[in-house]
């Protein structure tokens, strides 16, 4: 049940939306400033809809990742596009980023047009203002004012952390009155089993060539707390589509499964704060993008 505090106390939940790979996760971790959700350069790397939240002196913002806008070509990629939809229809305030990086494009402008329709307020963010100087973010700027009409337009960095403290207080700024919806120590409502599985599946993402990543799907077994040593048990399954990918991930002699639980592990035993013992296994589940039920059984 939320808990009610004072009638000054603001609270709201605020989505971040924008087309793939523009550095939603990236600010979203900026945010909160320590690692929620799991980032990639490549597309389509947040495939759920992740609340972090963050309390401050009198407030709170529940931010809402969501995995980007974009055409669908499977029918994961309609549901994908399902959860931005769902997300945006119940959300106090948008952040909408581009990449100050890339040209504004057709994919922009649909993201653009989706959020706009809704009647929420919505601040615009340039990100990766620090891959150049004005010469560069300047005419990202205009090019994001001719998209509509914005409640701000503010250049971040979500990498170097720039403007980032300013941008959420435009934030909290926008805030009604409301709630407390989670305790003060509260920092995600991510089921554990989820953020364990999507912090393998980053480090598959990282190590893989660009035809498996798509394809990867991480699934969370079994999760054993030793009670003669302070060390957890994971066992996990990473799913791809065809043997020719199993035989990717896996690596010759097992070499890529071997570091991708390597570097998986350090992740793991922060998150727990106990040593891991991780156990990867991977299964061809062919063509589970465009099959209803194998997506069901993998949580999408």
């Amino acid at each position: 049940m939320a808990k009610l505090r004072s009638s000054r106390y603001r609270s709201g939940f605020v989505s971040i939306v924008g087309r793939p790979n523009v550095g939603k996760s990236t600010l979203l971790n900026a945010f909160m400033a320590r690692k929620i959700a799991i980032t990639s350069p490549k597309p389509q790397t947040t495939r759920n809809a992740i609340r972090a939240i963050l309390t401050g002196d009198g407030w709170q913002v529940v931010f809402v990742d969501t995995p980007g806008l974009h055409k669908p070509k499977t029918l994961l990629g309609e549901r994908l596009n399902d959860v931005v939809r769902g997300t945006l229809r119940e959300v106090d305030a948008i952040v909408l980023v581009l990449d100050a990086s890339a040209p504004v494009g057709g994919g922009d402008r649909y993201v653009a047009e989706e959020v706009l329709k809704l009647g929420t307020p919505v601040i615009c963010v340039v990100n990766k203002m620090d891959v150049g100087g004005p010469a560069v973010v300047a005419p990202q700027l205009a090019a994001a004012e001719s998209l509509g009409e914005w409640r701000e337009i503010i250049p971040i960095s979500a990498k170097t952390g720039e403007n980032v403290a300013k941008l959420q207080q435009l934030l909290v700024d926008l805030l009604q009155e409301g709630p407390q919806y989670y305790p003060d120590d509260m920092v995600t409502d991510q089921p554990q089993e989820l953020l364990l599985g999507e912090m393998i599946r980053e480090k598959a993402l990282e190590l893989t060539r660009e035809e498996v990543p798509h394809s990867i799907a991480v699934r969370i077994d079994e999760i054993v707390e030793r009670t003669d040593k302070p060390i957890t048990e994971i066992e996990a399954t990473v799913f791809v589509e065809r043997d020719s990918q199993k035989g990717i991930v896996i690596g010759k002699g097992g070499a890529m499964l071997k570091e991708i639980g390597t570097r998986a592990r350090k992740d793991l035993e922060w998150i727990l704060g106990t040593k891991v013992f991780l156990k990867l296994q991977v299964r061809v589940a062919k063509d589970w993008q465009r099959d209803p039920r194998e997506l069901q059984r993998l949580g999408y």
